[in-house]
């Protein structure tokens, strides 16, 4: 399954969550490693609602950019 993520700038480096899945977040110094784990994370997320007999959420969020005149 592929889902979205937003990544985001923080004080110390980057964080992350997917509007599917709640509570799943990671955090890292840059934004390929905020990405790596973040792949783990939902991996990880995944495997415990399948392992307690949780529906898995399926993927539904799209993420878009739009240019603006500033």
């Amino acid at each position: 399954m592929k889902y979205v993520i937003i990544i985001e700038p923080t004080g110390t480096g980057f964080s992350a969550y997917s509007p599917d899945l709640d509570g799943c977040v990671a955090t890292g110094t840059s934004h390929s490693e905020v990405q790596r784990k973040m792949a783990e994370a939902i991996s990880v997320h995944v495997e415990l609602l399948r392992e307690s007999g949780q529906e898995i959420p399926q993927p539904k969020s799209s993420a878009a950019v739009v240019e603006v005149a500033a």
